[in-house]
């Protein structure tokens, strides 16, 4: 063990003994600087205890159309009662929630509107979308150590919704399930759309394609905001079919190429400049990610370059969104997992990749992006 580990380590547990003294807990309530510091510590430690409450407070706004609802107020318990199907005093219980959360305002006593953050969730369906679809990872996540105990390949209520994880266990409702993940996808890919655009040029590219770009979400934003762009999508036959007519609608079918294939499986088309994968290496365990890395790889010319978005672990700030929540969500899917932008280097390096440059983006939250070039 080298040194500085020793010192981190011995550090670590000398901090956890003071931290969990009482008598250093009694003494640090009654300094100042201190006292702050340690209520910010309590108030994180109860979030992470409340932390499934809140997110069934939004759940109950999204499925119970309360966000709609508030949108037409000011409005009154009873009114909101009546139209929720609850009780009066059940729509209050929610209300008063939902204003913790900033999800609702009492403007004037007795009379209830949209708060902050309930305005965004209200015009925002992408975000609604998620919400209703995190029931199956709540549902999963009911006895998180039998979760992890399990063989990864016993499907879970989320691996049986999910197109990829779903076909791996065999799923036999296939078409239904890639159609599900593609509206989802859709629903919320603007999102990863709209760092890219702010963070990256496409100035120079002119071919870009897209590997499991679902029914096109992606390339559609793309396209639209760089008319000189060609595209092309490449997915699963029963996939792109539909994807490749939505895009063609909406910015000119002679623009777009489909490609139908399995990515793991077949080669990636070739002749193409810039090659993205939209949130796509997070959901596959290492060897597979390494493998579909070569593949891409293989069939880009000297100087064309790849385009990684997507949610990665380690970014300041950010910790518990790559590590606890993507990463037992990935548990539960049974495939993948997040990795942080210099597990993700060492992969290109290492698919032939001759330079890596992470690109900052404005909501890493969303995706953070890196760009590989051949």
């Amino acid at each position: 063990m080298r040194s500085r580990d020793a010192f981190r380590i011995g550090y670590v547990r000398r901090r956890n003994r003071l931290f969990s003294s009482p008598r250093f807990q009694h003494w640090a309530a009654r300094l100042p600087v201190i006292r702050w510091i340690a209520r910010s510590r309590a108030n994180g430690a109860f979030d992470l205890l409340a932390g499934f409450t809140y997110s069934q407070v939004l759940r109950a706004f999204v499925e119970g159309g309360a966000f709609p609802i508030l949108a037409e107020g000011p409005l009154t318990p009873a009114e909101v009662a009546a139209r929720m199907d609850l009780s009066e005093d059940a729509a209050l219980t929610l209300l008063r929630a939902g204003r913790a959360l900033m999800l609702t305002e009492e403007p004037a006593p007795g009379l209830w509107m949209l708060g902050e953050q309930g305005a965004v969730f209200a015009t925002n369906p992408g975000v609604q979308a998620m919400v209703r679809h995190h029931r199956l990872l709540y549902a999963d996540l009911a006895d998180p150590l039998a979760l992890l105990r399990a063989d990864r390949r016993e499907p879970t209520a989320l691996s049986r919704f999910w197109t990829y994880a779903g076909a791996l266990h065999g799923g036999a409702e296939r078409g239904v399930e890639t159609a599900e993940y593609s509206r989802l996808m859709a629903a919320s890919q603007h999102f990863v759309a709209s760092e890219v655009l702010a963070s990256v040029g496409f100035g120079k590219v002119r071919r870009l394609l897209d590997v499991g770009g679902g029914h096109g979400a992606f390339l559609r934003a793309i396209g639209t905001a760089h008319p000189h762009l060609a595209l092309g999508l490449f997915d699963l036959p029963e996939v792109v079919e539909t994807g490749a007519r939505l895009l063609g609608e909406a910015v000119g079918a002679e623009r777009v190429t489909a490609h139908p294939g399995n990515f793991f499986k077949d080669s990636i088309p070739q002749g193409y400049d810039m090659v993205s994968l939209v949130r796509i290496l997070h959901d596959h365990d290492d060897a597979p990610a390494q493998a579909l890395l070569a593949n891409i790889r293989a069939s880009l010319a000297p100087g064309a370059r790849l385009l990684i978005a997507e949610p990665m672990a380690c970014i300041p700030g950010l910790a518990p969104m790559g590590e606890a929540f993507f990463g037992l969500y990935l548990w539960a899917m049974g495939s993948g997992r997040p990795r942080s932008p210099a597990e993700l280097t060492a992969m290109l390096r290492h698919a032939g990749f001759r330079r890596t440059r992470v690109v900052a983006t404005a909501q890493p939250v969303n995706a953070s992006v890196i760009l590989a070039t051949v």
